[in-house]
């Protein structure tokens, strides 16, 4: 395939392939976002107690060698190498996956009849092919891509409406990630990285609770959702709260998600 050099709006020499377009490029939040990230941590270098301080690391250059094109010609997925390197000649790991970030839903279901002291609740999953990893019923949390234009809330909101078959408002949601924020000022969003020595991808974890009647449980469990228009093809599964640890542990969403909401729990933050 052939390539061609360009410079982006980061002044970083960029080799890209035959039918990417500059344009689409500079407008694709994942590989600005990526860009950004990377420079301020660069520019951490500069402090004295930073391990790299003596011989700094640098964004050379970047080479895009595959991509994918969306429903509606929009960019999707980006796959690159960088050249990051110090003035010995060392490099670091800097092969990549750009996808941008999502967000991934804990739905809690309390029946309406448990008593004030009891615990119990139960937790909504989706079953359904995920290619990717082998598997055409891969049970986890319902999530989904943030889009260009959307808010991290809207886009839970709109899933859980989606994928559940909820309706929930934006106000309705609490954002678990944002309560476990790091305290340092590492520049990146609040949000876990399950894949971060190969892939951006970022995920921000909402959590809802709701009353509904006891009957109710049965009719969510078993119930085919999802956008058919888009390949979903999603069945509702929903579980203890008791067992998520084991019913969803292929799904680091899920794992990440009861860990931050027992913590939060445990702290009275919620």
């Amino acid at each position: 395939m052939a390539q061609r050099m360009l410079l982006t709006r980061f002044d970083v020499p960029t080799t890209v392939p035959e039918g990417l377009a500059k344009e689409q490029l500079d407008n694709f939040k994942p590989f600005n976002a990526w860009v950004e990230n990377l420079q301020c941590s660069v520019a951490d270098q500069t402090h004295a107690s930073h391990p790299f301080h003596k011989n700094p690391y640098h964004l050379r250059s970047v080479t895009i060698q595959s991509f994918d094109i969306f429903g509606g010609g929009r960019l999707g997925f980006v796959k690159l190498t960088a050249d990051v390197s110090n003035d010995a000649g060392e490099t670091l790991p800097a092969a990549a996956l750009l996808r941008g970030p999502s967000v991934a839903m804990l739905v809690m279901l309390i029946p309406d009849d448990v008593a004030p002291d009891s615990d119990e609740r139960y937790v909504v999953l989706t079953v359904q092919p995920r290619v990717p990893v082998g598997s055409l019923a891969f049970v986890e949390l319902p999530a989904g891509m943030v889009d260009d234009a959307g808010s991290f809330k809207g886009a839970a909101a709109k899933e859980i409406e989606e994928e559940l078959g909820l309706a929930i408002k934006e106000e309705q949601l609490t954002c678990l990630s944002e309560l476990a924020a790091p305290a340092q000022d590492d520049k990146l969003p609040p949000a876990m990285f399950p894949s971060a020595g190969g892939c951006d991808e970022h995920v921000t974890i909402y959590s809802h609770e709701r009353h509904i009647p006891r009957e109710q449980l049965k009719e969510w469990s078993g119930r085919l959702t999802g956008l058919r228009t888009e390949g979903e093809k999603i069945t509702l599964k929903v579980v203890p709260m008791k067992d998520l640890w084991k019913e969803g542990a292929h799904d680091a969403k899920a794992l990440g998600a009861l860990a931050l909401w027992e913590a939060a729990r445990r702290e009275k933050l919620i």
